[in-house]
């Protein structure tokens, strides 16, 4: 069974027992948390669609740790106008396991 979930602005696409990444979520290191914003459950030929979401589906996830992804560079520059700058970004996330989908 997957389904299809929002967090973060994002869709994800789950499966029970798989490891994703997603934007942080104020959770501690081991509990579970619901989503609840589930766009589409389905198993094999039996799809549920939902307009806009699927009433009654949750999806449970455990948290496994935050952390920070690596670092991108921006560059800006303008030739011949002795302008340069560079900066750098890391981005925030949480990475949770799938423990549960329920259809609802």
């Amino acid at each position: 069974m997957y389904a299809v979930i929002v967090t973060g602005g994002k869709q994800y696409r789950v499966m029970q027992g798989e490891t994703l990444r997603v934007e942080l979520l104020p959770a501690d290191v081991g509990s579970t948390i619901s989503f609840d914003q589930v766009l589409l459950v389905g198993e094999g030929e039996k799809i549920t669609i939902g307009a806009p979401t699927v009433k009654g589906a949750t999806v449970a996830a455990t948290v496994k740790s935050h952390g920070r992804a690596d670092k991108i560079r921006i560059v800006k520059f303008r030739r011949r106008k002795h302008y340069r700058k560079e900066i750098g970004h890391r981005q925030h996330f949480t990475e949770v396991e799938i423990t549960g989908i329920n259809a609802g």
